[in-house]
């Protein structure tokens, strides 16, 4: 897999894949996943856009620096990521915070945004004290402390029974995470508050929410919504990860979305 390397000098993993001549696509993935979080969908998008898929800093291929993350420097690293593939302007699709990732660009990038997916975020994830609680846990007993947790929060317990295999590989690749780029990013949701900027945003948006999702409700969703100029929103009957619950659906959906332009 190609890398890049930033002005810090962090290595990011990414693929390419569709037409040269196709629009492009950005797929920024969630906490404790990677580029693979995207597998249900990229085939379908890459048959007609091309496609930049990527695994964040402190995720998949990408170097796991020590040290606290802030939605800044993630953001920065998407768009250092863009200059490197001669992308001057691309639609952005991100789930929790590659979709804060999204919304941070959507504000301080517009030029580099042609239109934006928010799937299962908010402009402020829960709160201080979850995610101090959180790096704390991972911190003095490792990543397998909260992947049961973390199942029950991404997945339905439908989903979980009638889709075991695919509960299993999202489970391994939480547990596959490095630590240090686990805490980092968790230092990064603690830290991001745009609830006073999401209203400058001014690309067409679609915000996606998840019916039972607990991480990011759907009231969050619904708030971007309406605080965005342009944003549309559709619901599905999911948790966290609306776009591997329902992959179909989410793909169209999104598709739909991006065609409209």
């Amino acid at each position: 897999m190609p890398q890049h390397t930033t002005d810090d000098g962090c290595r990011l993993a990414y693929a390419l894949s569709g037409p040269l001549d196709g629009p492009p696509l950005v797929l920024s993935n969630s906490l404790g996943t990677d580029r693979g979080l995207w597998a249900g969908q990229i085939d379908a998008f890459s048959q007609r856009r091309r496609v930049l898929s990527y695994d964040t800093r402190g995720h998949g291929a990408s170097d796991a620096p020590p040290g606290d993350y802030s939605i800044d420097r993630l953001s920065r690293d998407l768009v250092s990521l863009l200059d490197h593939v001669g992308i001057a302007r691309a639609d952005l699709a991100g789930v929790s915070i590659g979709g804060l990732t999204g919304l941070w660009l959507g504000v301080h990038a517009p030029d580099r945004v042609r239109r934006l997916v928010l799937a299962n975020t908010a402009a402020r994830i829960v709160t201080v004290e979850f995610w101090s609680d959180r790096m704390r846990l991972v911190a003095a007993e490792g990543l397998a402390a909260l992947a049961d947790a973390t199942m029950e929060r991404w997945f339905t317990p439908e989903f979980r029974a009638a889709q075991p295999a695919t509960v299993a590989r999202m489970r391994a690749t939480l547990l596959a995470s490095p630590v240090l780029g686990y805490l980092g990013c968790c230092a990064a949701l603690r830290d991001a508050d745009l609830r006073t900027e999401a209203g400058r945003v001014l690309a067409p948006t679609l915000v996606v929410t998840g019916a039972h999702d607990r991480s990011t409700p759907s009231a969050d969703g619904l708030w971007l919504a309406d605080t965005i100029p342009d944003a549309h929103h559709v619901e599905f009957d999911a948790a966290h990860l609306t776009n591997v619950e329902c992959a179909s659906a989410f793909t169209d959906a999104v598709q739909a979305f991006l065609d409209a332009a």
